[in-house]
């Protein structure tokens, strides 16, 4: 099953898009009587049992922007929601959260790891970050720094990591686009971690996968993105 973190990840439209055009896409308060008091407190025990069965369930969990948070398409058109209906065929009993946010940063996400490994316990982290950084041209060691706080919370934790990376279109330097994309592969190499350098690389070149922004991949090339995630995410599930 999937389900969206409404909660963590609010959706909205991306005003910083995640890939350039360089490439074909890259209360008010509850008042307690006595008596509701004691109502609720039985209706606690009686669900404690479906309670613990749901939390003892192993969970994926997704942490990306906007090419994670199916931009532009329906929700269940997205490579996550076609991964989580895979994972529900070859993986009874899991669960896939998608807590990915149009435009996030690797600065919205080290923000958001420890509140949202406390409130989903995933076995599998799934972090798909750093396009948003990479078109602003933030510093790459704070995107590194970010990304790491985020995989070392993770492990610490006792989840595995999937990262995903990206890559950065020749325009903006040899120098950043090569150090860019060698982050992912350092953290990847130092961390031990199951790792997919270039989450669009099956698509990158062919602008009929891409919406009319020349950005973000259309419905059908979204199974296409899943198969290539597959093969480094489907080990982690045994």
């Amino acid at each position: 099953m999937i389900s969206r973190d409404w909660m963590e990840a609010p959706m909205h439209r991306d005003d910083n898009p995640d890939v350039s055009t360089r490439y074909a896409a890259i209360g008010h308060r509850v008042q307690w009587a006595i008596g509701w008091a004691r109502g609720a407190l039985l209706l606690a025990c009686l669900c404690l049992p479906v309670l613990a069965q749901a939390a003892n369930r192993p969970t994926v969990l997704v942490m990306g922007d906007s090419l994670s948070a199916a931009y532009g398409l329906a929700e269940s058109q997205g490579w996550v929601a076609l991964t989580a209906a895979r994972i529900a065929r070859t993986h009874p009993g899991w669960s896939v959260v998608n807590a990915s946010i149009s435009g996030e940063t690797t600065a919205g996400g080290a923000s958001r790891i420890e509140a949202a490994l406390a409130r989903h316990a995933p076995s599998v982290l799934v972090i798909e970050l750093g396009a948003n950084d990479g078109l602003r041209g933030l510093p790459l060691a704070q995107s590194r720094a970010n990304l790491e706080r985020m995989i070392v919370a993770a492990q610490a934790a006792g989840a595995k990591v999937l990262l995903v990376g990206m890559r950065m279109p020749p325009n903006l330097g040899r120098t950043y686009t090569e150090g860019f994309a060698g982050n992912y592969a350092a953290l990847a190499d130092e961390h031990g971690l199951a790792f997919v350098p270039f989450l669009l690389e099956p698509i990158a070149t062919d602008r009929d996968a891409f919406q009319a922004d020349n950005l973000h991949p259309v419905a059908a090339a979204q199974p296409a993105l899943r198969d290539h995630v597959w093969p480094v995410l489907a080990p982690l599930l045994d």
